[in-house]
């Protein structure tokens, strides 16, 4: 299924807290980012505050039957039609739809037992992008931002690094992974495209014909150039208040920085490489979403669309899918193991919900988002895990739950940042990073 398809709505893929006793070990927050920034320093590891984040998003709501939590114990209308395989990890079966990552859970973990209550694809993208439950109910195809997504935040409160964004998104923007109030600089750097194909350049990052590279730090007057380019574009139509002078600056930043414009060059890479990961459109933009977090992108966000499978799961269509999300994910993970950069780089994937337990009469599942299965690897997170269980069918998160505000503590602790952190809006109005939640133990082993 291609990014064109759409979900069950209709919509395009492409178009003031502190954690105190209640945290890890009872530590609070500052006390745990000072003992996890003092044994990575000992032990000659990154930083947290050095963390970058690859969140690779199946948008639709995949599906944790038929990947990491098969039941194949459970009736048939339940179990369905795949069969489960070994892992690594003695004792833990996959299924068999992904047998690269399975031979990869020693470098990774899965989280099984997250859940929360909203079955809609706009509130569930939500909850699983920002932290934070939607304070209204979000149909299927809504586009909703009420709090700040993870990539907007870390934009927020990290900046710019050698004049690269802290933000990118590949190749769009999911529909609640916007700044809210936090403001149209910290939008996501959109990288369009597919970087499989020959040539692939991405926009604005090389200038327009009609200006030279000369002359672009010296002439103010070629604003207007600049403001035609789509990035600047894109940026005025979410957010009218743009602050243009922000965005001109950092349109020059990008466009004259070597290390930028090497990193958006994905064939630097070798074929062997490229081939490791698969020569598809997904597998492309992981690889070039490990390219910008070692140069120093902050968040990227990876998007794949096409996972909200009502209908024939068991067929070609679903099995080609997975099989391209198996190879590119289990390569990024043993390419940035090999490299020695995982532990500097958090790598997480997941979507907005699960699937339904039983098998609809269209051979598929609907919406379900009392159990899901998350992937995370990277970051110091202890490998060969799996944290977490649902019930004997599949049907609730059952054993060591936890919720997206969990999740967001996780992912927020992990790069160095307090969850629990308090940002303001345009009018003064507190809003904590996250309200409420804790991080998961098991990933701060």
């Amino acid at each position: 299924m291609s990014e064109l398809n759409t979900n069950c709505a209709g919509i395009a893929r492409r178009n003031f807290i502190q954690l105190g006793a209640g945290g890890v070990l009872g530590l609070g927050m500052s006390d745990l980012i000072q003992l996890r920034a003092r044994a990575a320093q000992a032990a000659g590891k990154s930083s947290p505050d050095h963390v970058n984040c690859i969140l690779v998003w199946l948008d639709g709501g995949p599906t944790h039957y038929e990947t990491f939590d098969p039941k194949p114990d459970a009736p048939s209308d339940i179990r369905g039609e795949f069969k489960t395989i070994p892992t690594t990890v003695p004792g833990v079966h996959f299924c068999e739809t992904v047998p690269k990552l399975a031979k990869t859970l020693d470098k990774m973990a899965i989280i099984r037992s997250i859940a929360h209550k909203d079955p809609n694809h706009g509130g569930g993208n939500h909850y699983m992008i920002t932290g934070a439950p939607t304070p209204v109910p979000v149909n299927c195809g809504s586009s909703v931002s009420f709090h700040p997504s993870f990539g907007s935040t870390v934009s927020h409160l990290r900046g710019i690094r050698n004049g690269l964004p802290a933000y990118a998104t590949l190749p769009r923007k999911s529909r609640s992974a916007g700044p809210h109030f936090l403001g149209g600089q910290h939008t996501p750097f959109v990288i369009g495209g597919d970087p499989n194909g020959k040539g692939f350049r991405v926009r604005d990052v090389v200038l327009p014909r009609s200006i030279s590279e000369g002359r672009a730090n010296t002439r103010l007057n070629l604003r207007r150039s600049f403001d035609r380019m789509l990035r600047i574009a894109d940026a005025a139509a979410a957010d009218p208040a743009v602050d243009f002078d922000s965005f001109y600056q950092q349109g020059i930043d990008l466009l004259s920085s070597d290390q930028a414009q090497a990193a958006f060059n994905v064939e630097k890479e070798s074929a062997k490489v490229r081939d490791r990961y698969g020569r598809n459109d997904f597998a492309q933009r992981l690889l070039l979403a490990r390219r910008l977090t070692e140069v120093g992108v902050s968040f990227v966000m990876v998007y794949n669309g096409g996972w909200d499978h009502h209908t024939d799961i068991f067929k070609s269509g679903f099995k080609k899918k997975i099989a391209t999300v198996d190879q590119g994910m289990a390569a990024l993970i043993n390419d940035l193991h090999d490299r020695g950069q995982l532990e500097s780089t958090l790598v997480v994937m997941l979507g907005e919900f699960g699937r339904t337990p039983k098998i609809n009469d269209r051979a598929g599942r609907d919406h379900w988002p009392y159990a899901m299965s998350v992937l995370m690897a990277g970051a110091g997170i202890p490998t060969g895990q799996i944290i977490g269980a649902t019930d004997k069918k599949g049907y609730h998160a059952s054993e060591n739950i936890h919720s997206p505000e969990d999740f967001a503590c996780s992912l927020y602790t992990k790069m160095g940042i307090d969850p629990h952190h308090v940002l303001y809006t345009n009018t003064g109005r507190p809003s904590p990073i996250v309200n409420g939640g804790a991080p998961i133990k098991e990933l701060f082993g």
